[in-house]
């Protein structure tokens, strides 16, 4: 009697070899890192970049309550900079259209490297200004907003248009690796050196991060006509915007996003959730951690992404399971349970986040995607902080559960309610959608007289 050896697998996939190769099949596809040259500098930069900036992102409230010993002093520094993000942000992607894209990075990343090494010189005075860690603050906004559009979109640039959903997880799992790293390395800095010390980490990450983005081959805009002023920077600007409202595929990403974070982000309750509901104060950084972890080990599996076509379908589905995972934490009557259910939600989160940016890289035209990306960072920008907002807002009128069970539960009705009312986006198939037709072609030929990378 013969039959499959113990290596090899049985029929329907069991046995070792069929789940080695299941579990294969979950690992990221490194091939843009092995095959463009560019998106391994754009990567490695980028990493870089986000692993000091999340130093100086716990320095700086750390310094300032320190100096002024208040709350609303730390909270009042979104503020500052919420004004900066909103409006550099839209013309962030129309430089993103209009320049050089690589020259947007190095000289943007050379600004944060001075104004972060003026928050290094205020931290070593005997007695550091507050003002200038507002005016630093919100200037730093600014150069992060005109930068990030430019970055997003030389993603489509660098790899080729079949390697973009590999090309996202890799992005994100950078990203992921340096919201874990980052405030854990920043903690110990300024236990044992202070904010001078965590400032200057971030400053030679800066410099390091923007000598990669120089390696970069130049990028210059697609040809077209492109008129200077003001005036015609507004009129591309309310292109872009008309554009993303008029194709509703790209609307209800857009939507989707807004609808979940402001509905059902939980972050800002926490404190008063652990202390008070769950009775374990001590448990703060574990929700605090939860989602990203869960986040990391979805961009961390996700090699399953490039086998799904029906993008749509996967935010809406990702957004829903996001707002049930919040409610099944809300609901939750121990730490454990909570940090499960909020692991679930950060991976889901990731995973709709993977999709929305893979539709924005397989869909829009080169000479708008700057502009796009510019009006992507304000939807997951603006969401959460009204979201928070909100949460707040209900805790104090009834409880911290109740404030984050509705806000999963009205997430879940909402995001389903979006997907109703879009159904172009519900639909949506990158194999027969027009806008993903198109830019494959266009971008094969492009390619085939450029290579890629």
């Amino acid at each position: 009697m013969t039959g499959p050896r113990p290596t090899e697998a049985a029929p329907g996939g069991q046995g070792p070899t069929g789940w080695r190769r299941r579990l294969t099949a979950l690992w990221p596809d490194l091939t843009p890192l092995r095959t463009s040259r560019d998106f391994r500098l754009l990567w490695i930069a980028g990493t870089v970049f986000y692993l000091g900036g999340m130093v100086s992102y716990v320095a700086l409230p750390y310094q300032l309550y320190h100096l002024t010993g208040s709350n609303f002093a730390v909270g009042a520094l979104g503020l500052v900079q919420l004004v900066p993000l909103v409006v550099c942000g839209l013309y962030g992607g129309a430089l993103a259209d209009r320049a050089d894209r690589r020259k947007v990075l190095v000289g943007t990343g050379l600004g944060q490297c001075l104004l972060t090494a003026v928050l290094l010189a205020n931290a070593a005075l005997d007695d550091p200004s507050v003002a200038a860690i507002y005016a630093v603050g919100a200037l730093l906004a600014v150069a992060q907003a005109l930068q990030r559009p430019s970055r997003e979109a030389l993603i489509p640039r660098v790899v080729g248009h079949d390697q973009l959903p590999a090309a996202v997880a890799l992005s994100s799992i950078g990203v992921q690796v340096s919201m874990l790293a980052g405030p854990t390395l920043g903690g110990l800095i300024l236990a044992s050196g202070g904010a001078a010390w965590a400032y200057a980490v971030d400053v030679a990450g800066l410099a390091v991060a923007t000598a990669i983005f120089a390696g970069l081959r130049p990028c210059p805009p697609v040809a077209r006509a492109i008129s200077s002023g003001i005036a015609a920077t507004v009129r591309e600007i309310g292109d872009g915007l008309s554009y993303a409202v008029r194709r509703r595929d790209l609307l209800g990403t857009y939507i989707v996003d807004l609808t979940a974070m402001f509905l059902a982000m939980p972050t800002v309750l926490f404190p008063a959730f652990a202390a008070d509901v769950l009775r374990e104060p001590a448990a703060l950084g574990l929700l605090y951690s939860a989602g990203t972890v869960g986040s990391l080990l979805a961009t961390a599996t996700s090699g399953w992404v490039a086998r799904v076509h029906h993008h749509g379908r996967a935010v809406v589905l990702a957004a829903a399971t996001w707002g049930a995972a919040v409610v099944l934490a809300g609901l939750s009557p121990s730490v454990w349970l909570a940090v499960v259910a909020l692991a679930v939600a950060g991976a889901a989160d990731m995973v709709s986040g993977l999709f929305r940016s893979v539709i924005w890289n397989q869909t829009i035209p080169d000479e708008r995607r700057g502009r796009l990306a510019g009006i992507e960072m304000l939807s997951y920008s603006i969401g959460p902080l009204g979201g928070e907002a909100r949460a707040g807002l209900v805790a104090d009128a009834t409880s911290v559960r109740t404030a984050i069970v509705s806000g999963g539960a009205l997430c879940v009705l909402g995001v389903g309610l979006v997907a109703a009312w879009l159904h172009d986006f519900w639909r949506y198939d990158d194999r027969t959608d027009e806008h993903a037709i198109h830019e494959r072609e266009v971008r094969a030929a492009r390619a085939a007289q450029t290579p890629v990378g």
